[in-house]
């Protein structure tokens, strides 16, 4: 059989390693930096739209609503403004363009074979710009990562490519899109990792950190190198109470996570039972934006200088709390009503905040160190990426010694998030258009077995030339799983060196997954309990 292994291997796809991976990697360079320029032409057109309608006047400086007394109509109803026109490109253009483009991303993997519309590459930005720039209260980062994807998507349906190549370049456009957006090359792999690829294997991860390396070289020359949120961490000194109160911090942003992802859906559950076409909802739920506008103005917008402030430990009480109610119910009612923008900067805004508010119960350790520990906190619990949520903080504010608390913080979060919720505000809406997902990694079982060590006698009678499909002793049952799915066979005969030496079934392969289950669920003692004390025998009476 040893002639048929480079057919097996064309068969299953395999660019785990050699040329395909390299051709992949090559394809991912351009697309980095188209990510970039994506990124950098949304922020643009974002701060376009929000000096139009805030400040009437033409620029594309990244502004947030609020920096200024506004007229109370126009607080109001700008965001109702954006609504009506995002409601009537999703009906009239792209209903992809509804939501805030990380399940749409997922759901394009999942169902689509990776394939995005040309359209939504146009579509999405333009109708998150006028979401964000009218008030809207989400981040840039959801409708790049879509937009990024869709470049990736639309130069790998050019190409004659698989599903798998195309699911690579999708994610390597969206990471290329997060990693200019924030500056934040890691984080963007590691969320690709997380959230998107469903794998950690060289044939996806080589071409996606290339992508963003390059998308974040480009970054330099269009918007610096500086860290987004630069904190002073000189004089950080962690003590072990610090730690313990990371992990109550953790805990909180975990609490609050679970509250705003089942307000979310509470809300979308809400607008689904609305007696109108949805078209209709994103306004109304800019209508919720302006209230809560009226309330606190610098809850509007994308708000990275709110996020600035709380993490430079100088934002005030008003302002603290201000964001910590008026951010977390607008943002969790209004994304309910299906419009257009991202959850991340809302997330690091809302964590920030409730971290900032702690902090001025907790001891003092640097300006904005509880800040920085409720947002990697509150993104590992909405996210269910605790690694992310880590990683993103240290590259924001490049507070590189706050690594353990940020750590602490994150996993106590996404610990009670998995307790309580059974999906996360991503992966819930997935799992509300029918599909099922994990975000489970585990090794294979199929993987960790050879065909020898299941394989049973060889047949009585062979025939002279065995079958054109045949298995090795030492291939993996994952290998022999693929050949039967490829050829719909249910058994092979064993060969080693020309001579059939057994055969494998597929009832043979249920070995791997009960060894996997015993290992699972069967409990046993491994080493023997201690025996008792020999009682030490009375002592002899006198005589």
């Amino acid at each position: 059989m040893s002639g048929k292994a480079g057919h097996r291997t064309a068969h299953l796809g395999d660019f785990t390693v050699g040329p395909r991976m390299l051709k992949i990697t090559l394809w991912a360079l351009p697309v980095g930096g188209a990510g970039a320029l994506a990124a950098l032409g949304l922020l643009r057109l974002i701060g376009l739209v929000t000096n139009l309608v805030f400040y009437q006047r033409w620029s594309t400086a990244l502004v947030a609503p609020g920096q200024v007394h506004h007229p109370w109509w126009l607080v109001l109803l700008a965001p109702v403004a954006g609504g009506l026109v995002v409601g009537l490109m999703a009906r009239y253009g792209s209903e992809k363009i509804r939501g805030h483009g990380m399940p749409e991303a997922i759901e394009s993997i999942l169902t689509g074979g990776s394939r995005v519309a040309p359209k939504v590459a146009l579509l999405k930005p333009v109708s998150a710009a006028v979401s964000i720039g009218t008030g809207g209260p989400f981040g840039a980062e959801g409708p790049i990562i879509m937009t990024g994807g869709a470049i990736g998507s639309m130069l790998a349906q050019f190409l004659h490519f698989t599903a798998d190549e195309r699911k690579t370049l999708l994610v390597a456009g969206a990471g290329a899109g997060m990693a200019a957006t924030f500056n934040s090359p890691l984080a963007a792999v590691l969320l690709a990792v997380e959230l998107l690829l469903f794998e950690w294997r060289p044939r996806s991860f080589v071409p996606v950190a290339a992508s963003v390396a390059v998308a974040t070289v480009c970054r330099g020359f269009l918007l610096g190198t500086a860290p987004v949120f630069p904190v002073p961490s000189a004089g950080l000194h962690l003590t072990a109470p610090v730690e313990v109160l990371a992990a109550v911090t953790g805990l909180s942003g975990g609490a609050l996570a679970v509250g705003a992802t089942w307000l979310v859906y509470r809300a979308e559950d809400g607008f689904a039972k609305l007696p109108f076409h949805w078209m209709w909802w994103p306004a109304i739920g800019g209508a919720i934006i302006g209230a809560g506008g009226l309330i606190e103005p610098r809850a509007l917008g994308v708000g990275y200088d709110v996020i600035d402030q709380l993490l430079t430990g100088r934002a005030t009480v008003s302002l603290i709390v201000g964001i910590l109610v008026v951010k977390t119910l607008i943002w969790s009612l209004s994304l309910g009503s299906g419009t257009s923008g991202g959850v991340l900067a809302p997330v690091f805004m809302i964590g920030g905040a409730l971290g900032a508010w702690e902090g001025m119960l907790f001891p003092q350790v640097i300006p904005g160190f509880w800040a920085m520990c409720g947002l990697a906190a509150v993104v590992g619990g909405v996210m269910r990426s605790p690694l992310t949520g880590v990683v993103f903080t240290l590259e924001l504010t490049h507070a590189w010694g706050a690594l353990l608390p940020l750590l602490v913080a994150s996993t106590a979060a996404y610990a009670l998030s998995a307790l309580v919720l059974k999906r996360s505000v991503l992966t819930e809406k997935i799992a509300r258009r029918g599909l099922h997902l994990t975000r489970e990694y585990s090794t294979d079982p199929l993987e960790t077995f050879f065909v020898h060590e299941v394989m049973g006698p060889a047949p009585a009678s062979v025939p002279a030339d065995p079958p054109p499909v045949s298995v090795r002793t030492h291939d993996t049952l994952r290998h022999v799983a693929y050949l039967f799915a490829e050829h719909s066979l249910t058994s092979a005969p064993v060969v080693e060196d020309g001579q059939v030496v057994g055969a494998v079934a597929l009832v043979d392969l249920l070995q791997a997954r009960l060894h996997d289950l015993t290992e699972e669920h069967h409990r046993q003692r491994v080493l023997p309990a201690p025996s008792p004390e020999p009682s030490s025998p009375a002592p002899a009476s006198a005589a």
